[in-house]
């Protein structure tokens, strides 16, 4: 009877060694699979248990969160959604994160280890701190003159600050509010549905995704590409430029918008956006020293995160001679973000360094306490301190004297760059209005910012459309905003 008994206890124990090796395998190896799959509720039920972080502009929350009563608690809100939506994105229990709720998701929604002094009391308490905070480097004021210059036209507005790269606006117009999006239900999935259907696309993010040809106001690339190439020493001597101009190894003819740039100078063709004088010099330059000046301004990066990705600008890397003079002056195949072009500037009011652009400054716990800090980080050099502060003079000439006086500000030193950039099959689309630019208040030592302004359907007539007519006063009411904060 006792060796029963003592067989029965070896199968017991045996039994119970299965069940230790079978828990062990559900909730070691098989964890991550069951975690994953669509059935499993809790990660979701979890993540929306407690409210999540906000993101804020000058100290203070633009987002918030609602307890909805349902399964997933805690529901985004959002104020001022329309003119915050670009750089903040969505927080949706549907249609998950974009943008800055997506880059700081980790820190937003408390499972970020940085939030905890005792991260591993989480992990096996399998709970989690209260979501932390993320300040953006957004001003209010400037985010506010962008949005409400654009008024609800197609286009995009970027400030920077030129000696950090701090971003102060990104807006995209049209915009759509986010907070349409934060819950579950029918609502919900129409409002996704008519957003995605909207032919003004309201969801894109122009500022940082879409890319525009950017007309004239690339030749501040080419006019800068010259100088440090030495291909133009004197930026006042007339160029011996025809007008119309032949593109090189053909018989097509480039004109001019305007007239008086025969024979132009540098500075002259800057200052009235002559097209012939700058694809002549783009053409002098070479295909090598036009790629390189252009990928020091940042053309051809795919890596430029703010955090969020960045589409890449571009400047053809093989081309002929006659699509390099249309390259040289924003045409043929060279596009940007509103964002590069807004670098473009701020690389010329920094002297000729390019900080790298970013849009969220630091995180902190809830209680305030710091997680991580960001900060100046150089992108590059993208031209010689003397070819800048020359570029720099040619800028103000064109505010002041030029194609560009809409941007000028009493009391200040702004340059700038007007830009009516040609597009679709024959060029038959309307042109973009663009202007860029950089405003230094009074006796400041440095500029205080950088801005660039797209507009895809200024409503004028098609051959009165101009970058100082439909950007520069939307750039003019940026830069002013920018500079009573200083």
């Amino acid at each position: 009877m006792i060796r029963y008994i003592r067989w029965c206890a070896y199968f017991c124990v045996l039994l119970l060694a299965a069940l230790l090796v079978n828990v062990a395998r559900v909730q070691v190896w098989e964890s991550a699979a069951y975690g994953a799959n669509p059935a499993n509720k809790r990660p979701a039920i979890a993540r929306y248990a407690q409210p999540r972080g906000n993101l804020l502009v000058d100290g203070r929350p633009v987002t918030g969160s609602r307890d909805s009563g349902q399964l997933l608690r805690y529901e985004r809100t959002y104020t001022d959604g329309p003119l915050y939506a670009p750089a903040t994105g969505f927080s949706s229990q549907t249609y998950g994160t974009s943008f800055a709720e997506r880059a700081e998701d980790a820190v937003l929604a408390g499972t970020d280890p940085g939030l905890s002094a005792f991260p591993l009391w989480y992990d096996l308490s399998r709970g989690r701190p209260a979501g932390g905070d993320a300040a953006t480097t957004l001003r209010a004021d400037v985010q506010r003159a962008a949005y409400r210059g654009l008024g609800g036209k197609r286009g995009a507005a970027v400030a920077l600050e030129p000696a950090t790269g701090r971003i102060l606006a990104l807006v995209s117009s049209p915009s759509y509010d986010p907070g349409l999006l934060s819950g579950t239900g029918a609502a919900v999935k129409a409002a996704w549905a008519r957003l995605n259907a909207d032919p003004a696309r309201p969801m894109l993010n122009r500022a940082l995704r879409e890319t525009y040809p950017p007309g004239s106001t690339f030749k501040i690339v080419t006019a800068a590409a010259a100088l440090d190439a030495g291909v133009v020493d004197d930026v006042d001597a007339p160029t011996r430029t025809p007008d119309p101009y032949p593109l090189p190894g053909t018989s097509t003819l480039l004109p001019n918008a305007g007239t008086g740039c025969e024979d132009a100078s540098m500075a002259e063709a800057v200052q009235w956006s002559c097209n012939t004088v700058m694809a002549g010099i783009g053409v002098r330059v070479g295909l090598r020293g036009m790629v390189e000046a252009a990928e020091r301004f940042g053309f051809n990066d795919e890596e430029l995160r703010v955090p969020s990705w960045v589409s890449r600008s571009n400047f053809d890397t093989d081309m002929s001679p006659d699509q390099l003079a249309l390259s040289s002056i924003g045409q043929f195949n060279t596009r940007a973000t509103p964002l590069q072009m807004a670098m473009v500037a701020a690389a010329v009011a920094n002297g000729g360094e390019i900080e790298t652009p970013y849009l969220v400054d630091r995180t902190t716990r809830q209680g305030g306490g710091p997680v991580r800090r960001s900060g100046p980080r150089t992108l590059g050099r993208a031209m010689s301190p003397p070819t800048a502060l020359r570029m720099q003079e040619l800028m103000v000439k064109v505010v002041e004297e030029g194609t560009g006086r809409n941007a000028a500000i009493p009391g200040a030193r702004v340059g700038g760059k007007t830009g009516t950039a040609q597009h679709g099959l024959g060029n038959a689309g309307t042109p973009y209005a663009w202007f860029i630019g950089w405003a230094k208040a009074g006796e400041a030592p440095v500029p205080a910012v950088a801005v660039a302004v797209v507009v895809e359907d200024a409503s004028a007539v098609r051959g009165d459309i101009s970058g100082n007519g439909a950007a520069a006063p939307i750039a003019r009411a940026m830069m002013q905003a920018s500079l009573s904060g200083h």
